[in-house]
Protein backbone atom coordinates (compact mmCIF):
# COMPACT_ATOMS: atom_id res chain seq x y z
CA UNK A 1 0.00 0.00 0.00
CA UNK A 2 1.21 3.41 -0.41
CA UNK A 3 2.68 5.07 2.79
CA UNK A 4 1.33 8.68 2.19
CA UNK A 5 -2.32 9.64 2.58
CA UNK A 6 -3.84 10.21 -0.60
CA UNK A 7 -4.92 14.11 -1.31
CA UNK A 8 -7.70 12.49 -4.08
CA UNK A 9 -11.43 10.48 -3.10
CA UNK A 10 -14.24 9.74 -5.20
CA UNK A 11 -15.57 13.21 -6.90
CA UNK A 12 -12.25 14.79 -6.47
CA UNK A 13 -11.07 17.37 -9.90
CA UNK A 14 -7.39 17.01 -10.66
CA UNK A 15 -6.17 19.73 -13.12
CA UNK A 16 -9.66 21.34 -13.06
CA UNK A 17 -10.29 18.57 -16.00
CA UNK A 18 -10.09 15.14 -14.88
CA UNK A 19 -12.55 14.02 -12.16
CA UNK A 20 -11.88 10.83 -9.74
CA UNK A 21 -14.77 7.84 -10.40
CA UNK A 22 -12.66 4.86 -8.42
CA UNK A 23 -9.43 3.32 -7.17
CA UNK A 24 -7.89 1.34 -9.96
CA UNK A 25 -4.84 -0.27 -7.40
CA UNK A 26 -1.82 1.12 -5.35
CA UNK A 27 1.70 0.68 -4.50
CA UNK A 28 4.98 1.73 -2.05
CA UNK A 29 4.98 5.29 -3.96
CA UNK A 30 1.66 5.66 -5.32
CA UNK A 31 -1.65 5.36 -5.90
CA UNK A 32 -3.66 5.40 -9.83
CA UNK A 33 -7.20 6.03 -10.04
CA UNK A 34 -9.62 6.13 -12.44
CA UNK A 35 -10.88 9.78 -13.89
CA UNK A 36 -13.30 10.88 -16.20
CA UNK A 37 -12.70 13.86 -18.71
CA UNK A 38 -15.06 16.94 -18.11
CA UNK A 39 -13.72 18.37 -21.51
CA UNK A 40 -14.46 14.86 -23.01
CA UNK A 41 -17.53 13.18 -21.87
CA UNK A 42 -17.22 9.52 -21.92
CA UNK A 43 -13.54 9.70 -22.31
CA UNK A 44 -11.40 7.48 -18.97
CA UNK A 45 -7.72 8.23 -18.35
CA UNK A 46 -5.86 6.60 -15.16
CA UNK A 47 -4.27 9.22 -12.62
CA UNK A 48 -1.26 8.21 -11.30
CA UNK A 49 -0.27 10.28 -8.06
CA UNK A 50 2.53 10.09 -6.10
CA UNK A 51 3.21 11.97 -2.42
CA UNK A 52 6.47 11.89 -0.91
CA UNK A 53 9.76 13.28 -0.27
CA UNK A 54 11.81 15.02 -2.94
CA UNK A 55 13.85 11.60 -4.38
CA UNK A 56 10.58 9.97 -5.26
CA UNK A 57 9.15 13.39 -6.90
CA UNK A 58 12.57 13.58 -8.95
CA UNK A 59 11.38 9.59 -10.23
CA UNK A 60 8.07 10.72 -10.86
CA UNK A 61 9.72 13.55 -13.15
CA UNK A 62 11.59 11.62 -14.87
CA UNK A 63 9.27 8.68 -15.87
CA UNK A 64 7.04 11.53 -17.27
CA UNK A 65 9.63 12.48 -19.33
CA UNK A 66 10.36 9.03 -20.41
CA UNK A 67 7.24 8.17 -21.14
CA UNK A 68 6.10 11.68 -23.13
CA UNK A 69 9.42 10.79 -24.99
CA UNK A 70 7.77 7.10 -25.96
CA UNK A 71 5.61 6.02 -28.20
CA UNK A 72 4.88 2.19 -28.91
CA UNK A 73 1.55 0.59 -28.85
CA UNK A 74 2.58 -1.33 -25.57
CA UNK A 75 3.03 1.37 -23.78
CA UNK A 76 0.88 3.91 -21.92
CA UNK A 77 0.23 7.14 -23.40
CA UNK A 78 0.54 10.11 -21.00
CA UNK A 79 -1.18 12.83 -21.32
CA UNK A 80 -0.83 15.17 -18.81
CA UNK A 81 1.76 15.66 -16.19
CA UNK A 82 1.60 18.59 -13.19
CA UNK A 83 2.80 18.82 -9.62
CA UNK A 84 0.60 20.34 -6.58
CA UNK A 85 3.32 21.68 -4.36
CA UNK A 86 1.31 22.34 -1.26
CA UNK A 87 0.24 18.59 -0.49
CA UNK A 88 3.77 17.63 -2.34
CA UNK A 89 1.91 15.51 -4.55
CA UNK A 90 2.62 14.61 -8.72
CA UNK A 91 0.36 13.39 -10.79
CA UNK A 92 0.56 11.57 -14.53
CA UNK A 93 -2.14 11.19 -16.61
CA UNK A 94 -2.30 8.75 -19.18
CA UNK A 95 -4.49 6.30 -21.15
CA UNK A 96 -6.85 3.96 -18.99
CA UNK A 97 -6.36 0.42 -20.16
CA UNK A 98 -9.29 -1.69 -20.10
CA UNK A 99 -8.38 -5.62 -18.69
CA UNK A 100 -6.66 -6.98 -15.67
CA UNK A 101 -3.42 -7.54 -14.70
CA UNK A 102 -1.18 -10.82 -15.79
CA UNK A 103 -1.46 -11.87 -12.20
CA UNK A 104 -5.06 -11.19 -11.65
CA UNK A 105 -5.86 -13.27 -14.87
CA UNK A 106 -3.54 -16.32 -13.33
CA UNK A 107 -5.23 -16.32 -10.40
CA UNK A 108 -8.82 -16.42 -12.28
CA UNK A 109 -7.35 -19.36 -14.26
CA UNK A 110 -6.36 -20.96 -11.19
CA UNK A 111 -2.15 -20.16 -12.47
CA UNK A 112 -3.16 -21.20 -16.11
CA UNK A 113 -2.77 -19.69 -19.05
CA UNK A 114 -3.26 -21.62 -22.52
CA UNK A 115 -0.28 -22.87 -23.96
CA UNK A 116 -0.95 -21.40 -27.39
CA UNK A 117 -1.02 -17.98 -25.61
CA UNK A 118 2.68 -18.15 -24.13
CA UNK A 119 4.79 -18.48 -27.17
CA UNK A 120 3.10 -15.08 -28.68
CA UNK A 121 2.69 -13.28 -24.74
CA UNK A 122 6.38 -13.76 -25.25
CA UNK A 123 7.02 -12.26 -28.52
CA UNK A 124 5.11 -9.17 -27.75
CA UNK A 125 6.60 -8.65 -24.69
CA UNK A 126 9.93 -9.12 -26.46
CA UNK A 127 8.38 -6.24 -29.26
CA UNK A 128 8.13 -3.42 -26.32
CA UNK A 129 11.32 -4.60 -24.64
CA UNK A 130 13.49 -4.12 -27.93
CA UNK A 131 11.84 -0.57 -28.86
CA UNK A 132 12.88 0.48 -25.27
CA UNK A 133 16.22 -0.89 -25.58
CA UNK A 134 16.92 0.33 -29.06
CA UNK A 135 16.06 3.92 -27.64
CA UNK A 136 19.40 6.47 -27.57
CA UNK A 137 20.13 5.86 -24.56
CA UNK A 138 18.35 2.75 -24.19
CA UNK A 139 15.89 2.25 -21.15
CA UNK A 140 15.76 -0.60 -18.81
CA UNK A 141 12.54 -1.44 -17.51
CA UNK A 142 13.92 -3.21 -14.71
CA UNK A 143 10.47 -4.10 -13.08
CA UNK A 144 9.01 -7.05 -15.26
CA UNK A 145 6.78 -9.15 -13.37
CA UNK A 146 2.79 -10.34 -13.54
CA UNK A 147 1.29 -6.98 -11.84
CA UNK A 148 3.23 -4.80 -14.33
CA UNK A 149 1.50 -6.26 -17.32
CA UNK A 150 -1.81 -5.48 -18.20
CA UNK A 151 -4.48 -8.13 -20.59
CA UNK A 152 -6.99 -6.69 -22.31
CA UNK A 153 -10.03 -8.25 -23.36
CA UNK A 154 -8.33 -8.75 -26.90
CA UNK A 155 -5.45 -10.70 -25.34
CA UNK A 156 -2.65 -8.33 -25.92
CA UNK A 157 -0.70 -7.14 -23.51
CA UNK A 158 0.68 -3.61 -22.33
CA UNK A 159 3.51 -2.86 -20.09
CA UNK A 160 2.41 -0.15 -17.21
CA UNK A 161 3.89 1.40 -14.28
CA UNK A 162 7.85 3.00 -15.14
CA UNK A 163 8.41 3.79 -11.50
CA UNK A 164 11.76 2.22 -11.61
CA UNK A 165 12.52 2.64 -15.22
CA UNK A 166 16.44 4.10 -16.04
CA UNK A 167 18.26 5.17 -19.02
CA UNK A 168 21.52 3.14 -19.59
CA UNK A 169 24.87 4.84 -18.54
CA UNK A 170 27.43 3.14 -20.10
CA UNK A 171 30.03 5.11 -17.93
CA UNK A 172 28.87 3.28 -14.86
CA UNK A 173 30.17 -0.15 -13.19
CA UNK A 174 26.67 -0.09 -10.97
CA UNK A 175 23.22 0.85 -10.36
CA UNK A 176 22.72 3.62 -7.68
CA UNK A 177 19.55 2.94 -7.01
CA UNK A 178 18.58 -1.36 -6.44
CA UNK A 179 15.15 -2.03 -7.00
CA UNK A 180 13.13 -4.37 -8.47
CA UNK A 181 10.73 -7.36 -7.42
CA UNK A 182 12.58 -10.00 -5.55
CA UNK A 183 11.78 -13.26 -7.74
CA UNK A 184 11.83 -11.34 -10.99
CA UNK A 185 14.93 -9.05 -11.07
CA UNK A 186 18.27 -10.27 -12.16
CA UNK A 187 21.08 -10.64 -9.63
CA UNK A 188 22.86 -7.63 -10.76
CA UNK A 189 19.62 -5.56 -9.51
CA UNK A 190 21.04 -6.56 -6.33
CA UNK A 191 24.32 -4.55 -6.29
CA UNK A 192 26.41 -6.99 -8.66
CA UNK A 193 26.42 -4.51 -11.69
CA UNK A 194 24.92 -2.09 -13.71
CA UNK A 195 21.47 -2.93 -15.08
CA UNK A 196 21.08 -3.31 -19.06
CA UNK A 197 19.25 -5.00 -21.56
CA UNK A 198 20.19 -8.40 -20.22
CA UNK A 199 18.50 -7.77 -16.65
CA UNK A 200 15.18 -7.06 -18.45
CA UNK A 201 15.79 -10.70 -20.48
CA UNK A 202 16.22 -12.57 -17.25
CA UNK A 203 12.90 -10.92 -15.98
CA UNK A 204 11.65 -12.21 -18.92
CA UNK A 205 12.67 -16.02 -18.30
CA UNK A 206 11.34 -15.70 -14.91
CA UNK A 207 7.76 -14.45 -16.19
CA UNK A 208 7.76 -17.33 -18.77
CA UNK A 209 8.87 -19.89 -15.77
CA UNK A 210 6.61 -18.26 -13.90
CA UNK A 211 3.89 -19.01 -16.47
CA UNK A 212 5.10 -22.48 -17.78
CA UNK A 213 4.72 -23.74 -13.65
CA UNK A 214 1.10 -22.08 -13.19
CA UNK A 215 2.90 -19.95 -11.10
CA UNK A 216 5.01 -21.52 -8.92
CA UNK A 217 8.87 -20.85 -9.92
CA UNK A 218 10.13 -17.82 -11.18
CA UNK A 219 13.65 -18.52 -10.44
CA UNK A 220 15.48 -22.04 -11.94
CA UNK A 221 16.06 -24.09 -8.18
CA UNK A 222 16.85 -27.69 -7.94
CA UNK A 223 13.29 -29.69 -9.02
CA UNK A 224 11.53 -26.88 -11.06
CA UNK A 225 11.73 -29.32 -13.82
CA UNK A 226 8.89 -31.59 -12.20
CA UNK A 227 6.36 -28.29 -12.18
CA UNK A 228 6.82 -27.34 -15.83
CA UNK A 229 3.55 -28.16 -17.38
CA UNK A 230 3.84 -31.30 -20.16
CA UNK A 231 1.80 -29.81 -22.89
CA UNK A 232 3.88 -26.83 -23.28
CA UNK A 233 6.10 -26.07 -26.36
CA UNK A 234 9.38 -28.05 -25.94
CA UNK A 235 11.51 -25.21 -27.89
CA UNK A 236 10.37 -22.90 -24.90
CA UNK A 237 12.46 -24.64 -22.26
CA UNK A 238 15.93 -24.16 -23.22
CA UNK A 239 15.02 -20.65 -24.32
CA UNK A 240 14.02 -19.89 -20.07
CA UNK A 241 17.32 -21.61 -19.28
CA UNK A 242 18.85 -19.52 -21.11
CA UNK A 243 17.59 -16.18 -20.47
CA UNK A 244 17.89 -17.05 -16.22
CA UNK A 245 21.60 -17.41 -16.36
CA UNK A 246 23.09 -15.46 -13.77
CA UNK A 247 25.75 -13.69 -15.51
CA UNK A 248 24.49 -11.54 -18.30
CA UNK A 249 27.22 -12.81 -20.80
CA UNK A 250 25.99 -16.31 -20.82
CA UNK A 251 22.11 -14.71 -21.52
CA UNK A 252 20.52 -13.91 -24.95
CA UNK A 253 22.43 -10.24 -25.80
CA UNK A 254 19.20 -8.52 -26.94
CA UNK A 255 15.17 -8.95 -27.43
CA UNK A 256 16.30 -9.35 -31.18
CA UNK A 257 17.92 -12.52 -30.48
CA UNK A 258 15.63 -13.79 -28.40
CA UNK A 259 12.99 -13.41 -31.11
CA UNK A 260 14.50 -14.87 -33.71
CA UNK A 261 15.57 -17.80 -31.59
CA UNK A 262 11.46 -17.97 -30.90
CA UNK A 263 10.48 -18.08 -34.02
CA UNK A 264 13.14 -20.22 -35.55
CA UNK A 265 12.12 -22.70 -33.43
CA UNK A 266 8.38 -22.40 -33.61
CA UNK A 267 8.72 -22.45 -37.69
CA UNK A 268 11.68 -25.17 -37.48
CA UNK A 269 11.66 -26.95 -41.26
CA UNK A 270 14.10 -28.54 -42.25
CA UNK A 271 15.75 -26.41 -45.49
CA UNK A 272 14.64 -26.88 -48.97
CA UNK A 273 16.46 -29.35 -51.11
CA UNK A 274 19.67 -27.75 -52.63
CA UNK A 275 19.81 -24.76 -49.77
CA UNK A 276 23.17 -25.28 -48.07
CA UNK A 277 23.40 -24.56 -44.23
CA UNK A 278 26.80 -23.07 -42.90
CA UNK A 279 27.47 -23.36 -39.13
CA UNK A 280 26.42 -19.95 -38.41
CA UNK A 281 22.75 -21.44 -38.65
CA UNK A 282 23.89 -23.86 -36.32
CA UNK A 283 25.04 -21.41 -33.52
CA UNK A 284 20.86 -22.02 -31.84
CA UNK A 285 20.92 -21.11 -28.16
CA UNK A 286 18.13 -24.49 -27.52
CA UNK A 287 18.43 -27.69 -28.21
CA UNK A 288 16.87 -29.76 -31.52
CA UNK A 289 14.97 -32.75 -30.31
CA UNK A 290 15.07 -36.29 -32.20
CA UNK A 291 12.10 -38.54 -31.24
CA UNK A 292 12.30 -42.10 -32.46
CA UNK A 293 9.03 -44.72 -32.04
CA UNK A 294 8.71 -47.79 -33.22
CA UNK A 295 5.17 -48.73 -34.58
CA UNK A 296 5.04 -52.04 -32.71
CA UNK A 297 7.87 -54.39 -30.39
CA UNK A 298 10.79 -55.14 -32.70
CA UNK A 299 10.36 -52.95 -35.35
CA UNK A 300 13.95 -51.51 -34.44
CA UNK A 301 13.21 -48.04 -32.63
CA UNK A 302 16.46 -48.74 -30.51
CA UNK A 303 18.66 -49.93 -33.00
CA UNK A 304 17.76 -46.66 -35.02
CA UNK A 305 17.95 -44.16 -32.37
CA UNK A 306 21.29 -45.49 -32.06
CA UNK A 307 22.28 -44.99 -35.37
CA UNK A 308 20.82 -41.29 -35.79
CA UNK A 309 22.57 -40.48 -32.66
CA UNK A 310 25.76 -41.59 -33.64
CA UNK A 311 25.73 -39.76 -36.95
CA UNK A 312 24.32 -36.62 -35.52
CA UNK A 313 27.52 -36.73 -32.92
CA UNK A 314 29.61 -36.93 -36.13
CA UNK A 315 28.23 -34.09 -37.62
CA UNK A 316 27.76 -32.24 -34.75
CA UNK A 317 29.22 -32.94 -31.82
CA UNK A 318 26.75 -32.75 -28.03
CA UNK A 319 24.40 -35.62 -28.78
CA UNK A 320 22.45 -37.16 -25.63
CA UNK A 321 20.59 -40.19 -26.50
CA UNK A 322 17.73 -40.45 -24.01
CA UNK A 323 16.10 -44.03 -23.03
CA UNK A 324 12.38 -42.59 -22.40
CA UNK A 325 10.81 -45.24 -20.78
CA UNK A 326 11.66 -46.07 -16.78
CA UNK A 327 11.28 -49.82 -16.89
CA UNK A 328 13.26 -50.34 -20.21
CA UNK A 329 16.42 -52.62 -20.24
CA UNK A 330 17.90 -52.22 -23.45
CA UNK A 331 20.46 -49.41 -22.39
CA UNK A 332 21.16 -51.33 -19.12
CA UNK A 333 22.67 -54.26 -21.09
CA UNK A 334 24.39 -51.50 -22.96
CA UNK A 335 26.04 -49.50 -20.18
CA UNK A 336 26.67 -53.30 -18.85
CA UNK A 337 29.31 -54.52 -21.71
CA UNK A 338 30.55 -50.90 -22.09
CA UNK A 339 32.02 -50.73 -18.19
CA UNK A 340 32.47 -54.30 -17.90
CA UNK A 341 30.03 -54.99 -15.50
CA UNK A 342 27.95 -58.50 -14.67
CA UNK A 343 25.11 -58.81 -16.08
CA UNK A 344 22.68 -57.16 -13.57
CA UNK A 345 25.10 -54.96 -11.82
CA UNK A 346 24.52 -51.79 -13.97
CA UNK A 347 26.07 -48.47 -12.17
CA UNK A 348 23.85 -46.36 -9.81
CA UNK A 349 25.07 -43.79 -12.45
CA UNK A 350 22.06 -43.93 -15.45
CA UNK A 351 24.55 -41.25 -17.75
CA UNK A 352 27.43 -43.36 -19.76
CA UNK A 353 29.35 -42.33 -23.05
CA UNK A 354 30.07 -44.70 -26.10
CA UNK A 355 32.13 -42.35 -29.03
CA UNK A 356 30.94 -39.30 -27.89
CA UNK A 357 27.18 -39.49 -27.00
CA UNK A 358 25.86 -39.53 -23.95
CA UNK A 359 23.43 -42.35 -23.06
CA UNK A 360 20.88 -41.64 -20.33
CA UNK A 361 19.04 -45.14 -19.25
CA UNK A 362 15.27 -45.01 -17.97
CA UNK A 363 14.89 -41.34 -17.84
CA UNK A 364 11.60 -39.48 -16.86
CA UNK A 365 9.94 -36.77 -18.15
CA UNK A 366 11.36 -34.12 -15.69
CA UNK A 367 14.98 -35.17 -16.16
CA UNK A 368 14.55 -34.70 -20.45
CA UNK A 369 13.20 -31.05 -19.22
CA UNK A 370 16.41 -30.84 -17.26
CA UNK A 371 18.66 -31.61 -19.93
CA UNK A 372 16.91 -29.42 -22.71
CA UNK A 373 18.30 -26.51 -20.58
CA UNK A 374 21.61 -28.01 -20.74
CA UNK A 375 24.52 -27.44 -23.74
CA UNK A 376 23.44 -30.66 -25.85
CA UNK A 377 22.61 -29.64 -30.09
CA UNK A 378 20.78 -32.75 -30.04
CA UNK A 379 18.50 -35.01 -28.20
CA UNK A 380 17.89 -38.51 -29.49
CA UNK A 381 14.84 -40.06 -27.62
CA UNK A 382 14.26 -43.57 -27.92
CA UNK A 383 10.32 -43.83 -27.27
CA UNK A 384 10.27 -47.75 -28.04
CA UNK A 385 6.97 -48.98 -28.89
CA UNK A 386 4.90 -47.78 -26.25
CA UNK A 387 2.38 -45.16 -26.89
CA UNK A 388 1.35 -44.12 -23.68
CA UNK A 389 0.36 -40.34 -23.13
CA UNK A 390 3.65 -39.28 -21.95
CA UNK A 391 5.67 -41.00 -24.89
CA UNK A 392 3.74 -39.87 -27.62
CA UNK A 393 3.29 -36.51 -26.18
CA UNK A 394 7.22 -36.13 -26.48
CA UNK A 395 7.16 -37.45 -30.01
CA UNK A 396 4.32 -35.39 -31.20
CA UNK A 397 6.15 -32.00 -29.67
CA UNK A 398 10.06 -33.26 -31.01
CA UNK A 399 11.40 -30.96 -33.85
CA UNK A 400 11.83 -34.09 -35.76
CA UNK A 401 9.33 -37.36 -35.10
CA UNK A 402 10.84 -40.37 -36.42
CA UNK A 403 8.36 -43.23 -37.49
CA UNK A 404 10.04 -46.91 -37.38
CA UNK A 405 8.00 -49.49 -38.72
CA UNK A 406 8.87 -52.67 -40.64
CA UNK A 407 9.85 -52.99 -44.19
CA UNK A 408 8.34 -55.93 -44.55
CA UNK A 409 5.62 -55.87 -47.58
CA UNK A 410 3.11 -57.10 -45.13
CA UNK A 411 3.99 -54.67 -42.54
CA UNK A 412 3.96 -51.69 -43.80
CA UNK A 413 0.01 -50.65 -43.42
CA UNK A 414 1.14 -50.68 -39.67
CA UNK A 415 2.41 -47.05 -40.40
CA UNK A 416 -0.58 -46.20 -42.43
CA UNK A 417 -2.60 -47.76 -39.94
CA UNK A 418 -1.02 -45.15 -37.20
CA UNK A 419 -0.80 -42.29 -38.79
CA UNK A 420 -4.80 -42.99 -38.85
CA UNK A 421 -4.95 -43.21 -35.49
CA UNK A 422 -3.42 -39.97 -34.92
CA UNK A 423 -4.87 -37.88 -37.69
CA UNK A 424 -6.15 -35.30 -35.55
CA UNK A 425 -2.72 -34.04 -34.77
CA UNK A 426 -0.25 -31.91 -37.62
CA UNK A 427 1.87 -34.58 -39.00
CA UNK A 428 3.81 -32.41 -41.47
CA UNK A 429 6.78 -32.69 -39.52
CA UNK A 430 6.76 -36.72 -39.45
CA UNK A 431 9.68 -38.60 -40.70
CA UNK A 432 8.99 -42.52 -41.67
CA UNK A 433 11.71 -44.40 -41.33
CA UNK A 434 11.53 -48.30 -43.20
CA UNK A 435 14.81 -51.00 -42.36
CA UNK A 436 15.28 -53.28 -45.55
CA UNK A 437 12.43 -52.07 -47.08
CA UNK A 438 11.96 -52.34 -51.06
CA UNK A 439 11.71 -48.75 -53.24
CA UNK A 440 8.33 -50.25 -54.19
CA UNK A 441 7.57 -50.37 -50.39
CA UNK A 442 8.72 -46.59 -49.94
CA UNK A 443 6.42 -45.28 -53.21
CA UNK A 444 3.39 -46.89 -52.24
CA UNK A 445 4.06 -45.69 -48.92
CA UNK A 446 4.06 -42.32 -50.02
CA UNK A 447 1.89 -42.17 -52.12
CA UNK A 448 -0.93 -43.43 -49.38
CA UNK A 449 0.70 -41.33 -46.61
CA UNK A 450 0.60 -38.38 -49.41
CA UNK A 451 3.83 -37.85 -47.69
CA UNK A 452 7.63 -37.32 -49.32
CA UNK A 453 9.37 -38.05 -45.76
CA UNK A 454 9.58 -42.02 -46.17
CA UNK A 455 12.84 -43.15 -45.94
CA UNK A 456 14.02 -47.15 -46.59
CA UNK A 457 17.35 -48.24 -44.08
CA UNK A 458 19.78 -50.42 -45.44
CA UNK A 459 20.76 -53.26 -43.83
CA UNK A 460 23.12 -51.74 -40.65
CA UNK A 461 24.96 -54.38 -38.29
CA UNK A 462 26.65 -51.87 -36.16
CA UNK A 463 24.45 -48.83 -35.49
CA UNK A 464 27.49 -47.64 -33.59
CA UNK A 465 30.00 -46.97 -36.57
CA UNK A 466 29.78 -45.17 -39.91
CA UNK A 467 28.05 -46.96 -42.74
CA UNK A 468 28.55 -45.22 -46.06
CA UNK A 469 24.78 -46.21 -47.25
CA UNK A 470 22.98 -45.56 -43.78
CA UNK A 471 24.59 -42.16 -43.58
CA UNK A 472 23.63 -41.20 -47.29
CA UNK A 473 19.73 -42.01 -46.00
CA UNK A 474 20.45 -39.87 -43.35
CA UNK A 475 22.19 -37.13 -44.80
CA UNK A 476 18.61 -36.98 -46.99
CA UNK A 477 16.53 -37.35 -44.21
CA UNK A 478 17.99 -34.65 -42.54
CA UNK A 479 18.95 -32.28 -45.10
CA UNK A 480 19.21 -28.69 -43.91
CA UNK A 481 19.42 -29.63 -40.42
CA UNK A 482 22.96 -29.96 -39.83
CA UNK A 483 25.56 -28.73 -42.18
CA UNK A 484 27.50 -31.31 -44.61
CA UNK A 485 31.00 -31.30 -43.56
CA UNK A 486 31.83 -33.83 -46.14
CA UNK A 487 31.35 -30.53 -48.56
CA UNK A 488 33.25 -28.42 -46.89
CA UNK A 489 36.59 -31.10 -46.24
CA UNK A 490 36.30 -31.64 -50.24
CA UNK A 491 36.27 -27.83 -51.22
CA UNK A 492 39.15 -27.51 -48.52
CA UNK A 493 41.06 -30.33 -50.47
CA UNK A 494 40.70 -28.51 -54.03
CA UNK A 495 42.14 -25.45 -52.58
CA UNK A 496 44.96 -26.82 -51.49
CA UNK A 497 45.56 -27.96 -54.89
Amino acid sequence: MMKQPSQLEFGSIVGERYRIVRTLGSGGMSRVFMAEDLKLPGKQWAVKESVAGPQVMKLVRTEAEMLISLSHPRLPRIVDFFEHPPSGAVYLVMDYIEGITLEAYMKGYQGYIPQEQIVPFALQVLDVLDYLHTRQPPVIYRDLKPTNIMLTPEMEFILIDFGIARSYKAELDQDTVKLGTVGFAAPEQYGAGQTDARSDLYSLGALLLYLCTGGKYSEWTAGVEGYIRGELPRHLIPVIRKLLRQHPEERFQSAGEVIGELRRSADFQPAQQGISVNDASMDYAGTRVVAVLGVSAGSGATHTAITVSHYLARRSRSVALVELHSTAKAFARLQEVVEGTSVGQSSSSRRFEVDGVHYWRQTSRADVISLLGGSYRFIVLDLGSGQDNERLEEFLRADYPLVVGSGAEWRVQDIAGLARSLQRHPQHKWNYCLPLATSEAVRRLRKELDHDKVFALPFHSDPFERDDEMDQVLDELFRGVIPDTRRRRFAFLKRRR
